[in-house]
């Protein structure tokens, strides 16, 4: 078969499975946000045109993409795509057929979120999950999803451009950055409104998905491996929420150059700091608390394997599991000591 042939029998197999997330709210609120949003009352009498509130009332402030990974209902997406509050949120199939939807977790840590719809009797199409780990740099890809929120059924083609990125990552200008680490880099065209759609690999088996693009940048985009959306659906079906294990503390990873900056006697590790004068380093109570971590010590290893720039603390907690018991050799001043960590779930 050749290698056109093959990606539009991909297409065929996968879109039926993609659909398009519909984020919607009231327009009085939306009304009163925008008033909200603008301190010198430019706008004081701020209305939504009639045009673009539905039989409802109602106002669509966003969107996103996501995949059927159930036959009845199940949605993978992002959790930034369905973090708007006080809002209500509804699914198009490919078919065009639209469902009231329903959270059933957001991940605490990766961007993920799982939705759920009834669509009665019938059986929906679902796509394959794949292995994220057999990812190989060079390999080509599709990237999937309702891009700008305007181009339904959008597919664009690319190849694996990296592996195990780390990247800052915000949901607006004005949000908070966020760590996104452990993500695979594609040049296949990734935007806004393709959040939370499948990213394949040739033969139509999802091995991530669709998550963030660089501003200003061209052809650089990054999905979540499937693996970590695999753990949370099988913690959903299990005990009905995503469990994620909590340490308890801020960071920062050590480098060479943070250790000069920082007049530091080592060039990796993590140091225990706040993120400013307002936070904390070490979360009262928490499981480092318990284990007797204090600000300014630095852990070194976790489980006997050193904490570097390319394995942090993320990365360990990635495939850590609540309740499991860790050993930590910790630096505190000129002295060196290990104690155990109990991991409890993060809330």
């Amino acid at each position: 078969m050749s290698s056109e042939s093959q990606i539009i029998k991909t297409v065929q197999k996968v879109m039926p499975a993609v659909v398009s997330i519909v984020v919607s709210k009231k327009a009085e609120d939306v009304e009163r946000d925008l008033r909200r949003e603008d301190p010198k009352h430019l706008q004081p009498g701020a209305k939504i045109p009639k045009e673009n509130i539905d039989p409802r009332g109602f106002v669509q402030v966003g969107g996103g993409s996501g995949s059927i990974v159930e036959k009845k209902g199940v949605i993978l997406t992002n959790k930034h795509v369905i973090n708007e509050p006080f809002a209500t949120y509804s699914v198009i199939t490919a078919e065009g057929i639209e469902f009231p939807a329903k959270i059933l977790a957001r991940d605490p840590v990766d961007d993920i979120a799982i939705l759920k719809i009834n669509p009665g009797r019938k059986n929906l199409p679902t796509v394959t999950l794949g292995n994220s780990d057999e990812v190989r740099l060079g390999e080509s890809v599709l990237a999937f999803g309702n891009a700008l929120g305007i181009f339904k059924s959008t597919v664009s083609r690319g190849i694996v451009s990296g592996l195990g990125r780390a990247i800052e990552a915000k949901e607006n200008p004005e949000g908070r950055a966020q760590e996104m680490r452990g993500l695979i880099q594609t040049d296949a065209a990734i935007n806004p409104g393709n959040s939370g759609g499948p990213l394949t690999d040739i033969k139509g088996n999802v091995i991530g998905i669709n998550a963030a693009v660089i501003s200003g940048a061209q052809n650089i985009g990054f999905a979540i491996p499937i693996k970590a959306a695999e753990r949370d659906l099988a913690d959903v079906k299990k005990y009905g929420k995503i469990k994620r294990p909590l340490l308890g503390i801020r960071y920062i990873t050590l480098t060479p150059n943070t250790k000069e900056t920082l007049h530091l006697p080592v060039d990796y590790g993590a140091l225990v700091t706040k993120e400013n004068p307002m936070s904390i380093a070490v979360a009262a109570g928490g499981p480092a608390d318990k284990a007797g971590i204090k600000e300014q010590d630095i852990i070194l290893e976790w489980n006997k394997t050193p904490v570097t720039k390319e394995k942090t603390i993320h990365d360990f907690l990635e495939d850590a599991k609540v309740g499991e018991v860790v050993q930590v050799k910790v630096l505190r001043g000129k002295s060196q000591f290990n104690t155990t960590i109990t991991l409890t779930e993060r809330r």
